[in-house]
């Protein structure tokens, strides 16, 4: 099969809807949460809704990684760009996130602060490269697909020597967000759409433990139409058979074990943190990176003084329970009223792979 066209083919969705329809059980209820920012934008792109059954449901889960930061961290990189001689760079997304007060790396950039866009990580190894005289921060963020860009970059700044770089590093792990989500009662998953970039890095092994522990399938995916079907009829026919397995329909990038020169230079230039805090899931202990004390000088944590500070959502967001999957984005009395893409109040909103955003760029029937 071609890799874009023929996994768009309308009649092959028809053909695995209806055989989704032949297998699933007319008296169970089926709830499967997708753990990727991107599926969840194809989810409600594609119409799948429309082509399961009443019976299944899909939960979008914290797979958005501008999403699931928390106002403290966009507090902390506003207070970083207001420093003195500093230019802090990052990625499009991360500029419209409200932090406390709803202020944003837009609204520091308007009031004069030096902070640029970048499409890389190495674009900000350049800026600094670029300007000697400023002290650049490369604000970081992402999971494990986004990584080991940023590793490398750390890695190629000891190299040059490049004594006005430092990263701020808020690198997030998919694996233990899935254990801590299977901790609590309140939203109850019969399995799981595995992510698919995520596993290109990773690979299919890291789920494992997970998937035993909790005895939930998990089948990771690819991005069209037919690839997210298909993974939903291999969740149900593991049901069916009692099996509880990780399993690739993403096999044309997805293996196993994932990219061994990826997983290498992450492990050594970053370590995992004791904990972190997430939107709407709370503090995670081991379920972040950070940068390793043999890097320390390009870590902007080390270098500067970073403001503490607590979370203050919007009393009526729901960002949180939505990246939990305990409600969903059409529940929230903000959404598309005072909440719209324009003028995002909850970072769910922000991103196109927040759910929020998908189901008011997509459609609000489904969601």
């Amino acid at each position: 099969m071609k890799y874009i066209e023929d996994f768009r083919n309308g009649n092959f969705a028809k053909v695995l809807s209806k055989e989704i329809a032949a297998q699933v059980n007319p008296n169970q209820f089926y709830q499967f949460m997708e753990f990727c920012g991107g599926h969840t934008h194809a989810i409600h792109r594609y119409g799948i809704p429309s082509l399961l059954p009443n019976n299944i449901e899909m939960i979008h889960g914290p797979g958005c990684p501008v999403c699931v930061l928390p106002m403290t961290i966009t507090d902390k990189a506003i207070a970083l760009s207001s420093l003195p001689n500093v230019i802090l760079s990052t990625y499009a997304d991360m500029m419209r996130v409200p932090g406390t007060g709803q202020k944003t790396l837009l609204h520091a950039k308007a009031l004069g602060a030096d902070i640029r866009m970048i499409y890389s990580a190495n674009d900000a190894l350049k800026i600094a490269q670029e300007n000697p005289q400023k002290e650049v921060i490369f604000f970081a963020i992402g999971f494990e697909t986004t990584t080991p860009p940023t590793a490398l970059v750390i890695k190629q700044a000891k190299k040059l020597k490049l004594s006005n770089f430092s990263v701020f590093c808020n690198h997030v792990l998919t694996p233990v967000a899935m254990d801590s989500l299977l901790q609590s009662d309140e939203v109850k998953l019969d399995g799981f759409v595995g992510p698919a970039h995520v596993s290109i890095v990773i690979g299919s092994k890291p789920y494992e433990a997970v998937c035993k522990k909790y005895h939930k399938p998990i089948v990771i995916s690819g991005f069209e139409p037919l690839d997210l079907l298909h993974s939903i009829l291999m969740l149900i026919k593991q049901l069916n058979e009692k099996r509880c397995e990780v399993e690739i329909q993403y096999t044309r990038a997805v293996n196993h074990l994932g990219n061994a020169m990826s997983q290498e230079i992450m492990a050594e230039v970053l370590e995992l943190r004791d904990q972190f805090e997430w939107r709407g899931l709370g503090f995670i202990p081991k379920s972040a990176l950070k940068i390793r004390a043999e890097y320390a000088e390009f870590d902007a944590e080390q270098r500067f003084q970073l403001p503490d500070s607590v979370s203050q959502e919007h009393k009526q967001c729901l960002c949180g329970e939505v990246l939990r999957g305990v409600r969903k984005p059409m529940e929230c009395k903000l959404f598309a009223k005072a909440c719209v893409p324009e003028n995002p109040l909850g970072s769910c909103m922000v991103s196109s792979e927040g759910a929020c955003a998908a189901v008011y760029a997509y459609g609000r029937i489904n969601a």
